[in-house]
């Protein structure tokens, strides 16, 4: 319970709220009614947001300076105050932030691909790395695991490619066989012998003899397919598309990765701004806790003004532990998202305004026509359904072989020499009849290319889609962060004057809660319209692609 004893209440309620309306860092004040002997009243300072409302309009760098996760660092200077935002948890190492040519090695995973941690320690989190942003993406290119599997499918259509043009050479192939026959044969009658048992007669009186030939002959044959009615050219040609169509496929899984990563960076940057305003605004409603609390002791209060501030200061803790639970998921996300080392979580820098778009959409959407890597690929599926159609005919078609081969046998034991010969010649076979399997299949190609064609104008008018979402999208934000800057300044002006009007015993404390939690959200909507106007470029960069091949003027 307060101390009703306290001296000069009145005085202290008097400072409290001078302090609330004119907040100064690390002030300690004295009791203006109170004689020298009194002990001094310390107040704790207020640091209020002052906002991005103070940047000149035209400044595209912009930088809403929230606090660092870093232990012991001191924020930036910066053109407004900030909080510190507590770490994550009691015994993390906050790392400084690599420079901008640092070498990121240390931050790739283990190599092994199968490790899986057995023990509590191997997955602990023993520190925090602060990245930007092109950092974060340059790890992502390096480490992230979707993008590692799309190199080795390029990889492999390389090989593929490689098997392909394999048929341009001719086949060379060494045969060997070794074979044992065992002969028996019969003689005339002989007087030896009981003519019945054994002695080499039979029982008719004719004697068996039985003989192993072991016979060795090696072949050594060379082929080449002369003609083979279009069908090698078109298998050839085929694997080279599908080499295009997984570098294609490449480009498009680096340029989602991209703007996965960056989301996932603005995401984490959105939940650290969003505990230092609850941290703030956690603040203020202790403050006011703590005002009507004293208010209450002089009489001048009420119980119910007293339950309304608990409340309010208990929905503020609320929103707070809540912020850290999505700062610490968006921390994991982003970790997952760039393959860090299980023992290492990440933090951004502060917020700032990412920059600026200078095409027109009518020249944007032209420029993604040229660029967007999903165009592309529906032609070149169509050029390979159109080999393999060219394939499935030459199934029917004439096929005509040369061959020279050159053999050497030799019986052990005959006493003859090896013999040897060799041969020359061509090979035709045409598969006159089957049941209608290569047409068939020849047909099925012709509709993979008419898929094809349709896939390429749906995947047209998706590129435009996407471009005109996010270029509406940028110009949205960029007005309403202009709005937001004036919505954060006029909600602070309105809290001082609900604070005025209420020490004046003409307002309520209600209008000062309302104010409290006017500028809360003011706040938080300039960060939110900031973040869109980055995400919104970030979205209409991914629409456009391959930015650094494309010269973008005006």
């Amino acid at each position: 319970m307060p101390n009703r004893n306290r001296p000069a209440p009145l005085a202290i309620v008097s400072f409290s709220l001078m302090a609330t309306l004119c907040p100064t860092a690390g002030v300690q004040a004295q009791l203006m009614d109170s004689d020298p002997s009194s002990p001094d009243v310390e107040v704790e300072p207020s640091t209020s947001w002052r906002g991005a409302s103070e940047f000149p309009p035209e400044t595209t760098s912009d930088v809403l300076y929230g606090s660092f996760l870093a232990q012991g660092e001191d924020p930036p200077t910066a053109p407004f105050e900030a909080d510190p935002i507590p770490p994550s948890s009691v015994g993390e190492t906050t790392y400084p932030l690599p420079a901008e040519d640092a070498d990121l090695d240390y931050l790739n995973p283990d190599p092994n691909p199968l490790l899986l941690p057995t023990q509590p320690e191997e997955v602990e989190i023993l520190g925090t790395q602060p990245l930007t942003l092109e950092q974060a993406v340059e790890l992502a290119y390096r480490n992230n695991e979707a993008l590692q599997v799309a190199r080795l499918e390029l990889e492999r259509s390389r090989e593929a490619l490689r098997e392909a043009r394999a048929a341009l050479f001719p086949d060379l192939n060494l045969s060997s066989d070794l074979t044992a026959r065992n002969t028996t044969g019969t003689s005339g009658f002989s007087f030896f012998g009981d003519g019945f048992t054994g002695g080499g007669f039979t029982g008719d009186g004719f004697s068996t003899e039985e003989e192993i030939d072991t016979t060795t002959q090696s072949t050594l044959e060379l082929s080449y397919d002369l003609y083979t009615s279009g069908r090698r050219a078109a298998s050839i040609r085929a694997a080279e598309e599908q080499v295009r169509l997984q570098e294609l496929a490449l480009e498009r899984q680096r340029e989602q990765l991209r703007l996965d990563t960056i989301n996932d960076y603005y995401a984490l940057q959105e939940a650290i701004e969003q505990i230092r305003i609850n941290q703030a605004f956690l603040e203020e409603a202790e403050r006011n806790l703590r005002d009507t609390e004293l208010r209450e002791e002089v009489g001048v209060g009420t119980r119910f003004d007293v339950l309304r501030a608990e409340v309010q200061a208990a929905n503020a803790r609320q929103q707070l532990v809540q912020a850290r639970s999505d700062r610490r998921t968006a921390q994991r996300q982003l970790a997952r998202r760039l393959a860090l080392p299980p023992s290492l979580d990440v933090t951004t820098e502060p917020v700032t305004v990412a920059g600026t778009w200078p095409l027109s959409l009518e020249k944007t959407i032209v420029t993604a026509f040229q660029n967007r890597a999903e165009l592309e690929e529906p032609l070149v599926q169509r050029t390979i359904s159109e080999q393999q159609q060219r394939v499935a005919r030459a199934a029917v078609g004439p096929q005509i072989s040369l061959f020279a081969n050159y053999s050497v046998r030799e019986t052990f034991g005959d006493g003859d020499s090896p013999s040897d010969n060799y041969s020359l010649g061509a090979r035709l076979r045409w598969q006159l009849y089957d049941g209608g399997a290569a047409g068939a299949q020849a047909d099925q190609e012709e509709r993979n290319q008419e898929i094809a064609e349709t896939q390429f104008s749906q995947a047209r008018n998706q590129v435009r889609l996407e471009v005109e979402q996010a270029y509406f999208s940028l110009e949205a934000n960029r007005e309403n962060i202009d709005t937001a800057r004036l919505a954060v300044e006029q909600a602070k002006e309105a809290l001082e004057l609900a604070r005025l009007r209420f020490n004046a015993g003409v307002g309520t404390q209600l209008d000062v809660l309302s104010a409290q939690s006017d500028l809360t959200e003011a706040e938080g909507s300039l960060v939110t319209a900031i973040l869109g106007y980055n995400r919104a470029l970030a979205a209409l960069q991914r629409a456009v692609s391959n930015l650094e091949a494309t010269a973008l003027t005006p």
